[in-house]
C-alpha cells in the first residue's frame, strides 16, 4: 500500500507540473473557482486537477501542431513575415555558405502574429573513394614490394579544412601517405648531377609489435632552380559553373593564379580556358611576362551555369597541344570544385581520355577548391592518370605553397 501510495502522489506531482507549465500566461480555472475546503474529499481535488490539465493541452493543440514541419527538420521556430517550405533541393541553387538556399514559394499566416520559415538545410555531397587496408603478405611468396613516387598533398589540406571547421574527416579522406608527404624533409641531395634522386632508409622496431619492425624510406631529388626550370606551356582550364561562385571558390581560385601568373617568364606561355555549360578560350597562348594581360583576363570570370567539365579538357588540350614546347613542361592545371554533373560524367570515360592524352606528352593537374561538393574521387582519378598532382588549397597561404613555393 506504501509503494501505491508513493505512486500516487508522483503521479499528482507531475500532474501539477505539467498543470503549471501549459497554463504559464494563461488564466488558471484557480482564478475563478472557489478553493476547496480542508475537509473535502482529496480523489474530487485530484479529479478536477486533472481536467484542468486536459483543458490547457486542449488549449495548447494548434500551437503544437503549427510548428511540426520545424520539428521535423530538429529546427527551432522563428519569427518572420511570411512561410516558405523547403524548396527542392538544386546543386546549382547554394548561397556564400554552401548551402542550397530555399526558394519561395507560398506564403501563410501561422499562430497569429508569429510566422514561420523552413530553415535552410545544409548541403554535403563531397565525394570519396573507398580505400582498403593493404594485407599482410609473406616475403618467400612475394619477395619484391613497389610502391608509386606520390607527391600529392590534398588529403592533408582538406583534412586540416575539416578539422578547423570542428568536424572529424570522412575516413576515406584521410591518405596517409599524403599527410606524410605534406612536409618537406632534410633529406641530402644527390651527389652527383646524372643521379635524379637518393634514397635514405632507416628501419626500427614496431611501438605496437616488438615482433616486427617499421621500414622509412626517403627520397630526395635534384633541387632545380626555378629560373633553371624548362620553358612550361601552362593551359588554366577553369570551372566557372554556378556552384564556384562562392568566395572560397572562384574567387580564392583566381587570388591563387594571379600568384602562379607573377611567377611566369617570358619563355613561358599561358592560356585560359573556362567551362560552363559551354566551353570557351578567355586568353589565348600568351607570354608568361606579359603579366597584365594574364590577370585582366583572370579578373573577367564570373561564376554561371551548369558544368560540362569534360568539353572543357578536350578544348584545354587542344590549346595545349597549339602552344606545345618539345622539351617543356607541357601541362593543363584544372582548377574546380569537382562538379561535373553534365556532359561525359562517367569516370572511366574522362579517365581514359586523360590517359590517351598523357602519351602526347601533356600532362594533367588539378586544383581543388571548396567545401561541401567537393569530388575527391574524380579529382584523384584525374590527376593519377593524366601524370600530374592533385592539390587542395583552401587558404592563399596554401595557394603560395603549391603554385609557388613548389612550383617546379
Amino acid at each position: 500500500m506504501k509503494r501505491k501510495s508513493y505512486l500516487l502522489l508522483a503521479m499528482v506531482s507531475l500532474t501539477l507540473a505539467i498543470a503549471a507549465c501549459t497554463n504559464i500566461g494563461k488564466p488558471s480555472d484557480k482564478d475563478t473557482l472557489v478553493q476547496p475546503s480542508a475537509t473535502e474529499n482529496r480523489r474530487d481535488e485530484r479529479e478536477a486537477q486533472s481536467r484542468s490539465v486536459d483543458d490547457s493541452l486542449r488549449t495548447a493543440k494548434p500551437e503544437q501542431e503549427a510548428v511540426k514541419p520545424n520539428q521535423a527538420l530538429g529546427k527551432q521556430a522563428q519569427p518572420r513575415a511570411a512561410m516558405s517550405p523547403p524548396a527542392k533541393l538544386s546543386r546549382e541553387k547554394k548561397d556564400s555558405g554552401g548551402h542550397v538556399a530555399a526558394a519561395p514559394t507560398a506564403t501563410g499566416t501561422v499562430m497569429g502574429e508569429t510566422d514561420i520559415r523552413a530553415a535552410q538545410v545544409p548541403l554535403d555531397v563531397e565525394r570519396y573513394a573507398h580505400l582498403d587496408q593493404n594485407g599482410i603478405v609473406q616475403v618467400s611468396e612475394h619477395p619484391v614490394s613497389t610502391f608509386s613516387i606520390d607527391v600529392d598533398t590534398a588529403a592533408y589540406a582538406n583534412v586540416r579544412r575539416m578539422l578547423r571547421a570542428g568536424q572529424l574527416p570522412q575516413a576515406d579522406a584521410v591518405r596517409v601517405e599524403e599527410l606524410i608527404n605534406y612536409f618537406s624533409y632534410d633529406y641530402p641531395l644527390p651527389q652527383d648531377k646524372q643521379v635524379p634522386f637518393r634514397v635514405t632508409t632507416e628501419i626500427a622496431p614496431t611501438p605496437w609489435n616488438p615482433n616486427t619492425h617499421l621500414l622509412h624510406i626517403g627520397i630526395k631529388g635534384q633541387d632545380v632552380a626555378k629560373q633553371a626550370l624548362p620553358p612550361a606551356n601552362l593551359v588554366f582550364l577553369i570551372d566557372v559553373s554556378g556552384s564556384m561562385s562562392p568566395a572560397e571558390r572562384l574567387p580564392m581560385l583566381k587570388s591563387a593564379l594571379k600568384m602562379l601568373a607573377k611567377q611566369l617568364r617570358a619563355q613561358d606561355r599561358v592560356a585560359i580556358v573556362v567551362y560552363a555549360g559551354a566551353s570557351g578560350v578567355v586568353l589565348q597562348p600568351t607570354p608568361g611576362n606579359e603579366t597584365t594581360t594574364i590577370v585582366a583576363a583572370l579578373d573577367r570570370l564570373q561564376a554561371g551555369g551548369s558544368t560540362n567539365g569534360a568539353a572543357g579538357i578536350e578544348l584545354a588540350y587542344a590549346v595545349a597541344k597549339q602552344a606545345y614546347i618539345p622539351g617543356g613542361i607541357n601541362r593543363v592545371l584544372l582548377a574546380t570544385d569537382g562538379d561535373f554533373n553534365v556532359g561525359i560524367s562517367d569516370p572511366e570515360d574522362l579517365k581514359t581520355f586523360v590517359a590517351k592524352e598523357r602519351d602526347t606528352g601533356v600532362y594533367l593537374s588539378v586544383l581543388g577548391f571548396g567545401r561541401g561538393n567537393l569530388d575527391d574521387t574524380t579529382m584523384q582519378t584525374l590527376a593519377q592518370n593524366g601524370n600530374g598532382t592533385a592539390s587542395y588549397i583552401d587558404t592563399l597561404a596554401e595557394a603560395q605553397k603549391v603554385l609557388v613555393d613548389q612550383l617546379t
